[in-house]
């Protein structure tokens, strides 16, 4: 498969995109450049994986699939949140005072 110069430029900005929203929408921050992209690709293979299963299609564009990696990173970011014990909104759930 022969991927052009302009096909990976689209893929990373849609990558960097949705994970600096998601990091926006998660943790209130961002992760850095690198990590924004590693979570946005990462969830976009969520996103066209996940939301097929719920019977949920976006349609064709850019705008769709920059949603669309945006949710699979916001369910990533939330599984690993889950995963790590990292607390709730204020870092506090299950803990005790």
């Amino acid at each position: 498969m022969h991927m052009s110069n302009e096909s990976l430029l689209i893929i990373l900005m849609v990558g960097l995109i949705a994970g600096w929203l998601a990091g926006q929408i998660v943790q209130g921050t961002g992760f850095g450049l690198l990590g924004d992209l590693l979570i946005g690709i990462i969830g976009a293979f969520i996103g066209s994986w996940l939301l097929p299963q719920l019977g949920i299609h976006l349609g064709l564009g850019i705008v769709a699939a920059i949603i669309n990696a945006t949710l699979g990173a916001v369910v990533l970011l939330l599984i690993i949140r889950l995963v790590r014990g990292g607390g709730g909104w204020r870092g506090n759930w299950g803990r005790r005072w």
